[in-house]
């Protein structure tokens, strides 16, 4: 059972906002999620970072712009999600934009099931077999970690420019440059950059020094601002922590895609997922679009979502985001049976008295394990690592595993230290706090079974454990409005900067089975103000079990509009027992 709070936040800060003319709810929930003052609202592009406090943009700027003018043949390096998709298309959009030629340009995407990830030797053998061979290979979204694949390439007279966002192991890789704001000696304040992200700062920078060479003019410069949209999908798809600066991106992009200024392939997805361009928000780009340009790299070959963000033809990018719907349709068959396939073989164990979950089985699809694990996570509250068949060419028989964490546990720590105390037992690992990904041995599960659970054990403990319910308090009768609910809709939340979760007592009218697995609801809140009659519908999805006659339950307020008419819905998350 969950123990339910309600999110803390300062009251002058909320008094503060209130006086600047701020709605008291939302300065109530502003406060709560960080913010310190009025200006800190604004997320103008004029606020954000500049690209001279990440390390090594300015000189990775003056290596394209050498590049450009001497017309170097370039390679982008994409990785298989949607960050890594997006950054490849930015990257191409924008240098294409800066004076790039065609001929100077291609990408690789690595095979996620024979590559593996980042820039390896075997990607390095694929890019020498191009048509201009590249002499400079340039990293989206990963690289930080491939050693072996830079040193390949440097023996062949390539030289490698690194664009990564994740945590560096103890030595850097052998590149000619590397941007990351997690790299040592980096003062870029916004560490959760996702890779999409810092290939823009890397074209803003371009473009300021090809400013300072006489190329272009603050008047006849390329408008990188139209590759906003694309930054904003690749950082909510990566769950980026929206800080300041993330939410600019974020806010940007989303101005762009409403004013229908986004590519025709990013609007094509909108299509294919019936959602609204004009409407868009933040929960579409991480729950519609980017599932459908993931699936791509789960399933089949993430170049045929990076062609998708590359198109501009509207005929042409409907049939490929047509493509890109079918096979995400495929994953959630693919992931429904893995996921049964989970619950079944952890129905014998007692999950509460695991420190960390640990599966695999030989049926099981390398792409999808990573959601696997999130839905695993989410519904045991446990870090999870879910590992499905992966032979190298050798014959080998590896396991490749992706892991999802809880709040307070660091997972690619964790990772760290059993391949520290127990070297050789993790064949490569990389990534984030809250994921990451790994290799083992087949042979080996079972000892890394035990190990991850044994450091989990020692870095986890019941507080962190127990599943928490942070709400932001309740609302009162004439909070309940679409006005509301709309612009909460329109806000940008996400990781770090979490959606309202509301909170209330609510007399439970009527409750029916919605589709056979969703609970439809009427509900009258329960209000000091008895003469305060007003009902609001409910849904619970995924949940069957009906509801006690009075219930305390976490929600979320949305609007609902059926023939232009516009209503208020509550999406309920939780319910409370508040006398245990």
């Amino acid at each position: 059972m969950s123990v339910f709070s309600q999110r803390a936040y300062p009251n002058e800060v909320t008094t503060s906002l209130e006086g600047h003319g701020i709605d008291p709810l939302f300065a109530r929930l502003y406060a709560a999620r960080g913010i310190q003052e009025y200006s800190d609202l604004s997320l103008e592009a004029k606020h954000l970072l500049p690209p001279s406090s990440l390390k090594e943009c300015e000189t990775a700027a003056r290596l394209l712009a050498d590049a450009i003018s001497s017309k170097r043949s370039m390679v982008i390096v994409a990785d298989y999600d949607c960050d890594g998709a997006t950054a490849c298309a930015v990257g191409l959009r924008g240098l294409r934009m800066l004076g790039a030629s065609d001929q100077q340009l291609g990408y690789l995407v690595p095979n996620r099931f024979t590559m593996g990830y980042g820039l390896t030797p075997e990607v390095v053998d694929m890019a020498l077999e191009l048509n201009p061979r590249p002499s400079l290979l340039i990293t989206v979204d990963n690289g930080i970690a491939s050693h072996q694949g830079i040193d390949y390439a440097k023996t062949h007279g390539i030289d490698v420019l690194v664009t990564d966002h994740h945590l560096p192991g103890e030595e850097l890789p052998n590149a000619l440059t590397i941007v990351n704001p997690n790299q040592p000696g980096c003062l870029f304040s916004s560490k959760a950059l996702a890779g999409v992200g810092v290939m823009f700062y890397i074209l803003i920078a371009l473009r300021a020094l090809l400013r300072e060479r006489g190329v272009f003019t603050v008047e006849t410069q390329p408008k990188l601002e139209q590759l906003f949209s694309l930054v904003a999908l690749g950082t909510v798809a990566d769950v980026a922590q929206l800080d300041r600066n993330n939410r600019i991106l974020v806010s940007q992009g989303l101005r762009k895609i409403r004013q229908g200024l986004a590519p025709a392939g990013l609007l094509a997805l909108f299509e294919v997922a019936g959602r609204d361009p004009r409407a868009a928000s933040p929960f579409d780009l991480g729950f519609a679009i980017g599932p459908r340009l993931n699936a791509a790299g789960r399933l089949a070959d993430m170049s045929l979502g990076i062609q998708l963000l590359l198109c501009d033809d509207e005929l042409r990018a409907r049939s490929l985001a047509q493509e890109l719907d079918r096979i995400n349709r495929e994953r959630r068959v693919i992931e429904s049976g893995m996921q049964e396939s989970a619950l079944a073989s952890l129905a014998n164990l007692s999950v509460n008295e695991q420190p960390a979950l640990c599966l695999w089985h030989p049926d099981w699809h390398q792409g999808v394990v990573g959601i696997v694990a999130s839905r695993l996570k989410e519904r045991f509250n446990r870090p999870t690592i879910v590992f499905a068949p992966a032979d190298d060419d050798s014959g080998a028989r590896l396991l490749r595993g992706s892991g999802r964490s809880i709040q307070g546990f660091h997972l690619r720590d964790a990772l760290d230290l059993v391949s520290k105390k127990y070297p050789g037992l993790i064949l490569k690992f990389g990534g984030h706090a809250m994921a990451a990904g790994l290799t083992i041995r087949q042979s080996d599960f079972d000892d890394f079974e035990n190990y991850f659970r044994e450091i989990s054990a020692s870095l986890l403990d019941d507080e962190i454990l127990q599943r928490r319910c942070i709400h932001d308090g309740s609302l009162s009768p004439d909070q309940f409005t679409v006005e509301i609910a709309d612009r909460l809709v329109q806000e940008i939340w996400g990781q770090g900067f979490p959606q309202p979760l509301f909170y209330g007592e609510f007399q439970v009218l009527q409750q029916s089975l919605m589709k056979d697995k969703h609970l439809r609801l009427l509900l009258r809140p329960i209000v000091q103000d008895e003469s305060d009659t007003s009902v609001v519908s409910a849904v619970w999805f995924n949940r069957t079990q009906t509801l006690p006659q009075l219930a305390f339950l976490a929600f979320r307020l949305v609007s609902d509009r059926f023939r232009e008419e516009a209503r208020i819905q509550l999406i309920i998350e939780a319910i409370d027992d508040p006398l245990h």
